[in-house]
């Protein structure tokens, strides 16, 4: 069975340099065959991920031929799987450089990098992307845009997949978001608070938990 995102990224410069490292054999061991692709389609494992993430690593190129490379961020969840082949999510109003979007204008290819980094966890994405205008009443605003956001949705964004793979969590430097900290530092102080509690009753009013120490004579 073939697999998507390397029937896209093994282009013959990369199996050439595959086969200088000696990686050669085993990705055509493993991603290659004669079979229907597989990894076009998300699973379950894919949008689970997906709908957790706050922010992700879009790359365009432009008519020049050069990459760029834009993180997009949003409230957790606002990547949207329309189906297990369709992501959306709201484009909102930045420094109005438009680079991604003019980019797309010439050449609708994108990857996109989604990192977890408190798991280590990375998923890669290849795909097109089309850009949509977002009238306020109509169904792909509705799903897109979270009004609790505080940020101005400018345009919808869908990317259709044609191909993702996992990367292994080799070099993932591990980190936490603040609130995730903030979590289990309040949860701490609860316990400790409890286990406070705990004496306290145990000690009885005015009591202690502790032997006295000897008196001095």
């Amino acid at each position: 069975m073939s697999h998507a995102f390397a029937d896209i990224a093994f282009t013959p410069s990369v199996k050439a340099a595959q086969q200088r490292d000696g990686s050669r054999a085993g990705y055509a061991r493993s991603f290659e065959g004669d079979a229907p692709a597989s990894h076009d389609r998300l699973g379950e494992a894919e949008l689970e991920f997906i709908a957790a993430q706050r922010s992700f690593y879009l790359a365009t190129v432009s008519e020049t031929g050069w990459p760029y490379v834009q993180h997009r961020g949003g409230p957790k969840g606002f990547l949207k799987a329309l189906d297990d082949r369709t992501l959306a999510f709201a484009d909102y109003a930045g420094n109005r450089q438009l680079i991604s979007v003019g980019n797309l204008a010439v050449n609708d290819r994108v990857s996109l990098i989604l990192m977890d980094y408190a798991r280590r966890v990375r998923l890669k994405l290849l795909g097109r992307l089309a850009v949509k205008d977002l009238a306020p009443d109509d169904a792909l605003a509705k799903a897109l845009i979270d009004p609790a956001y505080q940020a101005r949705p400018q345009r919808a964004m869908v990317v259709t997949v044609e191909g993702y793979d996992w990367n292994c969590p080799q070099h993932i430097p591990v980190r936490f978001d603040a609130e995730d900290v903030q979590r289990a530092l309040d949860e701490r102080d609860q316990r400790i608070a409890a286990l406070e509690a705990r004496l306290a009753a145990l000690a009885g009013p005015g009591g202690d938990t502790a032997a006295s120490p000897p008196q001095p004579s």
